[in-house]
C-alpha cells in the first residue's frame, strides 16, 4: 500500500520524534553554503584593501628637480653636485622642512648623502664657482611652506664618483622630510 502524507497529530496526541540518526550539530546543518561564506569573505578582503589604498599616506607636498651642476673635486675621487629644486605644498596646512638627503644610483652603486648646511654654500662657491652659476638659495632645514605655497632652492652634496660615474648617473632622488607629516616628499630624476 502506498504511503501517503503523514497524518497530522490529533490534539492531545503526542508530536513524532526526530529521526534520531540525523545529527544537527554538524557543520552541513548548520553552516551556510560553503560558496556563500566565501563570497563573504572575498567582499570583506576587497573592502579592506580599497580602504587601505584610499587610506595610504601621501606627501602634502610635490616638486621637481629644476637643474643639477656638478663639478670634481679635485684629488679626491669624488664629484661635487648642486641642485635646483622646486617644492609646492597642496596641504591644509604649513610644509615643515626636517632634514634634506639626496640618493644617488650610479657606477653599479648607490650613494647617499644628507644636503650641505646652507652656511657652507660660500665657502663651496669660491672653490668651486661653476656651482654658482646657476645657484639658488639654499633649501635648507626649518624651510616653512604655506599652503598652497611654493618654495625654490639649492641642495648641495658630494659622491664618491668620478664626474664620468656622476654624468652616466641611472637616477638621482631628493627626498625632502616633513616635520609633521607621515610621507615625506620623494623627487627623482
Amino acid at each position: 500500500m502506498p504511503a501517503g502524507p503523514p497524518t497530522p497529530p490529533t490534539p492531545g496526541e503526542p508530536k513524532p520524534l526526530p529521526h534520531l540518526e540525523e545529527e544537527f550539530g554538524t557543520a552541513g546543518k548548520s553552516l551556510p553554503p560553503t560558496k556563500i561564506v566565501l563570497l563573504g569573505v572575498a567582499a570583506v578582503v576587497l573592502v579592506a584593501l580599497i580602504w587601505a589604498v584610499v587610506q595610504r599616506p601621501q606627501s602634502s607636498a610635490t616638486g621637481t628637480i629644476d637643474d643639477i651642476v656638478s663639478v670634481e673635486v679635485p684629488n679626491q675621487n669624488s664629484t661635487m653636485v648642486g641642485i635646483n629644486v622646486s617644492v609646492h605644498n597642496h596641504g591644509q596646512k604649513p610644509f615643515w622642512v626636517k632634514s634634506i638627503e639626496v640618493d644617488l644610483d650610479a657606477a653599479g652603486s648607490k650613494f647617499t648623502d644628507e644636503a650641505a648646511s646652507a652656511a657652507d654654500f660660500d665657502r663651496y662657491f669660491q672653490a668651486f664657482p661653476t656651482l654658482k652659476e646657476h645657484a639658488l638659495p639654499a633649501l635648507k632645514p626649518e624651510t616653512m611652506i604655506e599652503p598652497n605655497g611654493d618654495a625654490r632652492g639649492t641642495i648641495i652634496v658630494s659622491f664618491p664618483v668620478t664626474p664620468d660615474g656622476f654624468a652616466s648617473r641611472k637616477s638621482i632622488q631628493v627626498t625632502i622630510r616633513p616635520y609633521d607629516q607621515p610621507k615625506s616628499l620623494v623627487i627623482t630624476k
